[in-house]
């Protein structure tokens, strides 16, 4: 059993960084979006498109990482919906978070049939993966080479983020006008820091981060695109970013305790306990309750979080 148990260890770490990676990258999103005092729950939508258009960009280009860039596109064009009726025409985010969520499930639905003459999957495409060369050096780096074979790209990526945004929301000039707007716009306006673009910029990095959250799961740990393979991803990126409250370390946190949930469900068989195998896939959607129930209330949302701002309004 000792002989077996560091193999497990980190067979699980690894897999539980692979599986919170995407909703790392997407609580991230919601982190911008609603510091800036936008509410978007169609973050579910967003991961449905950029998912199956990386797919759809591999396809049609044989490369991987154009893929990704189409995934990116398509982020940033759902998410720049979700601002214009926010934003612009002042609709009700939860509503329109609501639609962008029941168009993203139709759309490639659709579009599986047309393009790839397929229901329920596309074919396998190319794929983000380290190289020949990547995957000596790091497989020859001592105690820990054969753990960080287990990741990917996307995992560094993500935990890079985090630093990155944590320092761009706390220390930087743009921060400070992000976290005015969404506390107290009125009076960011009234010193020349505008709103809108604000929001704008906010809601479509998160359309970007989303996307990259998506095609993660489509490009970086497979190489298809299925129906319901975000399967409430999306949900539980909110339910980590309010988790976390409102903060990336936060964010940080949660995703890898939804992901280690799921983990702990993939890998049950090697526990050998009673237990059905329908309780540990449960797992991480009871966790995403039991946190949005036990901290929901405890966690400091940005004071004007879902309130449309009209100029000249007082």
């Amino acid at each position: 059993m000792e002989n077996n148990s560091l193999p497990f260890l980190v067979a699980f770490l690894a897999a539980t960084l692979r599986i919170a990676t995407p909703l790392i990258l997407t609580s991230l999103g919601g982190v911008l979006n609603e510091k800036s005092g936008v509410t978007n729950i169609g973050l579910e939508g967003i991961m449905i498109m950029g998912a199956f258009f990386a797919v759809v960009g591999s396809q049609y280009t044989g490369n991987a990482y154009i893929g990704l860039a189409s995934g990116i596109i398509a982020g940033i064009v759902t998410s720049g919906i979700h601002a214009f009726l926010s934003i612009n025409l002042k609709s009700d985010q939860v509503i329109s978070g609501t639609a962008i969520n029941t168009l993203a499930s139709a759309i490639p639905s659709l579009l599986l049939w047309i393009l790839f003459g397929m229901q329920s999957q596309s074919e396998g495409v190319a794929r983000i993966g380290y190289s020949p060369a990547v995957r000596s050096f790091l497989g020859g780096i001592p105690g820990i080479g054969p753990f960080l074979l287990e990741l990917n790209y996307m995992v560094f990526v993500a935990l890079i983020l985090v630093v990155v945004l944590t320092w761009v929301i706390n220390k930087s000039r743009w921060g400070l006008r992000l976290r005015a707007v969404g506390e107290y716009p009125r009076a960011a306006d009234t010193l020349g820091i505008s709103v809108f673009r604000t929001r704008y910029q906010a809601v479509l990095l998160s359309g970007v981060l989303a996307a990259i959250g998506g095609a993660s799961l489509s490009i970086v740990s497979g190489n298809v695109y299925r129906d319901g393979m975000i399967n409430g991803r999306g949900f539980i990126a909110m339910a980590a970013m309010i988790f976390g409250n409102w903060t990336p370390l936060g964010a940080l946190g949660a995703s890898l305790l939804f992901g280690a949930a799921e983990a702990l469900q993939i890998r049950s068989q090697a526990f050998g306990l009673p237990i059905p195998t329908e309780a540990y896939y449960i797992l991480p959607y009871l966790l995403t309750m039991i946190a949005i129930t036990l901290f929901g209330k405890r966690s400091h949302a940005p004071a004007s979080l879902g309130q449309p701002y009209e100029k000249g309004q007082r």
